[in-house]
């Protein structure tokens, strides 16, 4: 069996899913994973937004005009007169619980409910429309199969458990239609995966299930070598391991939900990249195999702060570095990069929520120095650390304000420190002397 993922824009309009439609009409059985449609779940948030500030006024405004817009979806996507007034009465009667729940109190609760609407109307909504066509599909709930246990990791016995029993009890089903990104939490409460989690949706059922394969259609085909939002004439990367597909995930290419990997690398399960618009490009196969050395990918990752810790006396202090971390554990913020001197250790973190209290804790035993609007710059590929070129890499970088450098922690990536306002060019340089003007960084396969 094979699992199939499709994002927001995929599904954003009655084009596009007529394309969705196209691309699973095949011959096996599959499962499919849909987003919501794009621009719903920013909506769904901006709801939640107001209800926290008490303007229900303005919230019920925001459910009408995303209810037209569904219904507007809903007379161009169904034909069918019967299929037609059931999907409305579905669509309409989910806006009436949504206007219903504008009245309650904010709660994280009430937040992922209300998120989670955006995901059972694209899953409704397309399932009846591959049935109008003609195609043997059958809703697969995803609240009835996904789970998250009490530390917020998948819970693979449960899912495993519980997805296979529907599969079974329905085996004469071709497409199965479930959404990404929504669960269930080990109280029964709905959450989520976080955004872009409908990918990491996808991995999770196709570990639990052995797939073949599982396949991640977007609106780009694949991985690039840049970031084609900031850099001219990237180029997409036929094939890449695990090991490099996580490296760029996690720092900045939007392209993948930074999990997604971890459930299928161990079984060996292909994971490959594909665009809704261009089905027929190679697009970005992840396998276990590396394919060639050298650099063959940057990604860039923003909203970085960076964290100078220097200690009263030698870093080299007996327990110095242990009750650095410590403080961070006990706070829950995870560490990007991290550099030491015998005096000092520099580190990164992505989420600030708990700043204030890990600069309190560190000050108690160190000078801590803050600053803010950093950049990560990662580089990646196969064996880069050893590839006899990578040195010429910091000659590059010279015109450039590197904060920090980190390297040697992975045999597949070299990470940069820059100001954000020298990402641009840090980008568009390394792009010119890496994959243009005679190479001499780029993967030698």
């Amino acid at each position: 069996m094979l699992v199939y993922k499709f994002g927001g824009t995929s599904v954003g309009s009655v084009v596009n899913m007529n394309h969705v439609k196209e691309i699973i009409d095949t011959e096996g059985r599959k499962i499919v994973v849909l987003s919501a449609m794009s621009g719903t779940t920013n909506a769904l948030v901006e709801i939640t937004e107001l209800i926290a500030q008490e303007r229900e006024e303005d919230a019920i405004l925001k459910v009408d005009v995303l209810n037209e817009k569904y219904n507007a979806t809903v007379y161009d996507l169904i034909s069918d007169t019967i299929l037609r007034t059931k999907v409305a009465t579905y669509v309409n009667t989910v806006f009436k619980s949504l206007r219903a729940l504008v009245n309650r109190e904010f709660s994280i609760d009430l937040q992922n409910t209300i998120v989670a609407k955006g995901e059972l109307l694209s899953a409704y909504m397309f399932n009846h429309f591959l049935q109008q066509e003609g195609i043997n599909a059958k809703l697969l709930p995803a609240l009835e199969f996904m789970r998250v246990d009490r530390n917020n990791e998948p819970d693979f016995f449960y899912i495993k458990q519980n997805l296979n029993r529907l599969l079974d009890s329905s085996e004469d089903v071709d497409i199965y239609i479930t959404q990404g990104f929504i669960c269930l939490d080990a109280a029964g409460n709905i959450t989520n995966l976080q955004r872009g989690g409908s990918d990491y949706t996808a991995t999770i059922i196709a570990a639990s299930i052995e797939a073949e394969e599982v396949q991640i259609w977007t609106d780009i085909d694949g991985f690039h070598n840049n970031d084609p939002r900031y850099v001219n004439d990237t180029s997409a990367l036929s094939n890449l391991s695990y090991d490099e597909a996580a490296e760029l995930a996690y720092f900045g290419a939007k392209i993948l939900h930074p999990l997604t990997v971890m459930p299928v690398r161990n079984l060996d399960i292909p994971l490959r990249l594909k665009n809704t618009m261009d089905p027929e490009a190679h697009g970005t196969l992840i396998t276990n195999e590396f394919h060639g050395e050298g650099i063959k990918a940057i990604a860039a990752k923003d909203n970085i702060t960076a964290i100078r810790i220097k200690s009263v006396r030698m870093l080299l202090a007996h327990g110095f570095l242990k009750r650095v971390f410590e403080v961070f554990e006990k706070y829950e913020t995870a560490i990007d990069m991290v550099t030491t001197s015998e005096i000092a250790v520099s580190l990164t973190i992505d989420h600030t929520t708990r700043l204030e209290s890990i600069v309190d804790e560190l000050q108690k035993f160190a000078m801590v120095e803050v600053d803010d609007y950093m950049s990560i710059i990662c580089l990646v590929g196969n064996q880069i650390i050893y590839h006899r070129d990578t040195p010429q890499l910091f000659q590059v970088l010279q015109d450039v304000n590197v904060r920090m450098i980190a390297y040697g922690g992975s045999n597949n990536n070299i990470s940069l420190l820059v100001n954000t306002s020298d990402k641009l060019e840090t980008l568009q340089k390394l792009q010119r002397y890496i994959f243009e003007n005679e190479p001499q960084l780029a993967l030698n396969a």
